[in-house]
Order: structure tokens, then sequence, then C-alpha cells
């Protein structure tokens, strides 16, 4: 079995257990239990306070003391266990901390995920810019493929969404376990600082302005991020309160019709070789803030019938926005970082985007939509709502042109290589 295949195998998995629960638990939560709104915003904040510090402290423990793939497997097994014990919750509150548990297990997994890879594909002399990325789509694949799961055994408002969770990241943490050794890199020095011998070299990265720079923009990027999660499912349901859309597609298969993003990944996924190669870094991550104002702008006008194409189209444009951010800033990640603090250099932008920046989304998002575009009557003003996370993302990428400073070098990636540690 090549190992290509074996790796595609485990991305698969990894995005499986994500995407079997975290479109359909706000059906779960309303539908099932029927807890308050109020409390419900809190379940997503989980995804941000795991990500503030695990995959950062889990990537020192990779790069320094434990193989990548047994801790893996290890917090994988942790998160089945947990979410097995989920749907035995009878109150909003122990479901909060439970849920915040299984994510301080899950989180860090997919920045351990990505340096397996790195690994393993550097190690037999595989071109990780040309190869991984089709490797990567297939986590994209295995979470169409557990939200139409999800959705079509009839688990939407079940709690057999959660088993379906558990026993995908049981059999992934076990999987691991067979996976080749990817050991901690050897010290180079018997003198080593103690930033050296506790590995936390990778926040030196901060030191390189066009790092922090890298960096800063990742957070706002994944605060936009957190914007599409958080209120894309709202937004499609809310048209249910009206007569004329209360029986259309939208409304009566908003997960399936959600999922178009997530197969636009897969086509955008295959095209950013070229699109690094032809463009550079910076443009392509320019296109991706640029893509999140077209996705924003699209819902402010659209409607399940006359405005279909639009929610569709945004929908394809989400493909873009998540890809040319996520995976290209990835590999600039990886191939801006040496060995000895590839994982924690992983865990650091994954810090950023889904810690700080999920949470900068969430904050703020929810302080404007409560204060500026909620009606007396609880209704929530959709239009004026996307129109500001346009503006959001509009702004962003306008600063990203004038303050981040790359030079392409359309021959070579290995330019990247700038930063030294």
């Amino acid at each position: 079995m090549s190992i290509k295949f074996r790796l595609t195998l485990m991305s698969f998995l990894q995005f499986f257990v994500w995407g079997a629960w975290m479109i359909t638990v706000g059906v779960y939560w309303f539908q099932n239990k029927q807890w308050s709104g109020s409390e419900f915003g809190a379940i997503f904040s989980t995804l941000g306070i795991s990500s503030l510090f695990m995959p950062a402290l889990t990537g020192i423990i990779a790069d320094k003391w434990v193989n990548a793939e047994l801790l893996y497997g290890v917090l994988h097994v942790l998160f089945g266990c947990t979410f097995l014990y989920l749907p035995h919750v009878q109150d909003p509150q122990t479901f909060f901390w439970v849920i915040l548990l299984a994510m301080l297990f899950y989180m860090p997994t997919i920045a351990l995920s990505n340096s397996i890879a790195y690994i393993l594909l550097k190690k037999h002399q595989y071109n990780i810019i040309q190869d991984f990325p089709p490797i990567r789509v297939w986590g994209t694949v295995g979470f169409i493929a557990a939200m139409w799961i999800t959705d079509l055994s009839g688990n939407k408002a079940l709690e057999g969404q959660f088993y379906i969770a558990a026993i995908a990241a049981i059999a992934l943490g076990i999987y691991s376990f067979t996976l080749p050794s990817c050991p901690p890199p050897k010290s180079k020095s018997e003198n080593a600082s103690l930033s050296e011998r506790l590995g936390l070299n990778a926040f030196k990265l901060f030191r390189s302005p066009k790092m922090a720079l890298f960096f800063t923009f990742s957070m706002f990027l994944g605060g936009a991020l957190q914007l599409t999660n958080m209120y894309g499912d709202a937004f499609l349901s809310d048209f249910g309160k009206n007569p004329v859309y209360a029986d259309s597609l939208v409304v009566r298969h908003s997960t399936i019709i959600l999922s178009i993003s997530q197969i636009s990944e897969t086509v955008f996924i295959l095209a950013i070789p070229f699109f690094l190669r032809r463009f550079g870094i910076k443009q392509v991550m320019l296109i991706s803030m640029l893509a999140w104002v077209l996705r924003f702008g699209l819902l402010a006008y659209a409607d399940p019938i006359n405005g279909l194409w639009m929610i569709i189209l945004s929908c394809i444009v989400y493909g873009m926005a998540f890809d040319f951010f996520n995976i290209s800033g990835s590999l600039f990640v990886e191939t801006s970082t040496g060995a000895h603090i590839r994982s924690s250099a992983q865990g650091l932008f994954m810090m950023m985007t889904n810690g700080f920046g999920a949470i900068l989304g969430s904050a703020m998002s929810g302080y404007v939509i409560e204060h500026y575009f909620t009606r007396l009557n609880g209704q929530m003003m959709w239009q004026e709502i996307w129109i500001c996370f346009a503006a959001y993302a509009l702004l962003i990428a306008f600063l990203f042109s004038f303050l981040f400073k790359h030079k392409h070098d359309p021959s070579a990636l290995e330019e990247m290589r700038e930063v030294k540690i």
C-alpha cells in the first residue's frame, strides 16, 4: 500500500469526523433538545478556545518528545470516547464542557495531520507542493461524505451524528498507530537553550516582519471563516419564516445546499499548485480575501427562488476563499520553517486562525449584530449583516496588498525558505 494512499485515507477520516456533526449540531440543539439560542454560540467558541493553545502545545510535544503519529492517534481515540458520552448529556451547560473537552483533543489533530503528511512525503522524496493538495482534497471529500450520511440517514436532529463521529475518530486513531514512524527531529546542539528544549522556537517566527504580518492576517481571515460557519445555516433556515420560501429546496435541505461549498473545495485544492507557482503566496492569499468579499456580497442579495443562483455561486466561491487561505497558508508555513519546528509551526498557524481568529470573529460579529443589525422583534437584518462582512473582508484585502511584502519567483517555491530560526 503506497504512502500516498495511506495519507489519503488519513485525510479522508480526519475531516469525516468533523463533518459528521459540525454542520448539524445546531439542528440537534434547537429541534431535539430545544435549548436556547443564546447559549448555542458558546458551542462554536470551543473551537477557538481549544485552538488558542492546544495545536501549539501538541506541536511542541511532537517536535520534542513523542512521535507525531502516536500523539495523533491518542488524541483521536480520546475525542471518540468523549463523543460517545455526549448523547447522554441532558443540559446545555454540561454539553458545552463536554464539547470543549472533545475539541481540546480534536483541534490539534488538524495541524498534526499536516505535519505527518509533510514528514512522510519528504521521507519518500515526494514534492509536497505538488503531492500534498491531491491528498488533502480527500479530507474535503470525507467532510462531504459525513454531511450526506448524517443527513440522509435521518440523524440531523438525533444523537446518531455523535456516534458516527466517535466511531470514525476511534477507527482513525487505531489506524494512525500503523502509519510509518514520525519521530521528533534530533537536536543538533548539545547546548540548546531553555526555549529550544521546551520547543518554543516556533514563536521566534514573529521576529520576522513577513511572518508576523502573515500570522496577523491569518488571524483576520480566520475571523472571516468563523463568520460563514456561524451564520450560514442560520441565514438559510431563516427563509423558512417566509411562507413564500418555506417549502423551497434551500430550506428543506440546507445541509445538502451547504455541502456545495465543500464540493467546491475539492476543485480549488487541486488548483493550488498551479496558482502558487504562477502567482505566489501573496497573490493567492489576496485572491482568497477577495473571494470572501464576493461570498458575503452574493449572500446579501440572495433568496431561495429568484436568487438561488447567488446562493449556489456563493458556495462555489467559498471553495476558493477557504482553500487559497487555509491550504496555501499551511504550505507557506511548511516551506518557510525547518524540520525541527515543523509541528509547532503548524500549530502556531492553527492557533492564529482557528484560535484567535475564531474568537475574534465570534466576539466582534456577535456584538455588531446584536447592537446594530437586529430589529426590535428579534429578526436579524441579513442583508446588512452580509454587506458588513463583505466590507470587513475588503478592508483586510486592501491592507494586506500594501503591507505584506513578498517577491515571488515563478521558477521555484523554495524561495519561501527565507526565515531562519
